[in-house]
């Protein structure tokens, strides 16, 4: 993904994490954190040193970027909530919704160093790191690797519906 070097407000921030704030999830736990950080911030130059080396080359220019926690166990309770993730992933769903509502692109990534990220962010042993996200405004994609450039304009595939919905059973 190619991003523009445009920064975010960090009211439009706000308003991507109030978006996330209003999904639903399982006993209303709401086991979602987020640490996000701005280029040029500390916060940001941690997240993105935990990006594998393919991420890097095209996130550098993402003027945001953000790590999606699940809270593993809540507050309160002892046995672990195995909705967790899940519901983490529908905060992340309505973040995704508002920013594309927003005029931004947002590209997920998987491709980072979790085990690295409970010690560097200092997370607490019930927090699960999820998706790393990139966030901004589109950008030329004539400024990346030609390899990954590439990318950009490749056709999208997806599944059929045949493959992964079923009536009754599988």
């Amino acid at each position: 993904m190619a991003f523009s070097e445009e920064k975010i407000a960090p009211e439009l921030m706000n308003t991507l994490f109030e978006a996330a704030r209003w999904a639903p999830s399982s006993y209303n736990a709401q086991p979602w954190k987020f640490i996000w950080g701005q280029k040029g911030e500390e916060s940001y130059r941690q997240l993105f040193e935990l990006l594998n080396e393919a991420n890097q080359i095209w996130a550098a220019s993402a003027p945001v970027l953000v790590l999606g926690i699940a809270e593993t166990i809540s507050p309160g309770r002892r046995s672990k909530n195995k909705f967790a993730m899940y519901d983490t992933g529908m905060a992340v769903a309505n973040l995704l919704a508002q920013a594309t509502h927003e005029g931004l692109y947002v590209h997920q990534m998987g491709g980072y160093n979790a085990e690295k990220a409970k010690t560097v962010l200092n997370l607490h042993e019930v927090d699960e790191p999820a998706a790393m996200m990139a966030i901004g405004y589109k950008g030329d994609a004539s400024l990346l690797p030609a390899d990954v450039a590439s990318r950009e304009s490749k056709m999208r595939e997806r599944k059929s519906l045949e493959s992964f919905v079923f009536k009754g059973k599988l």
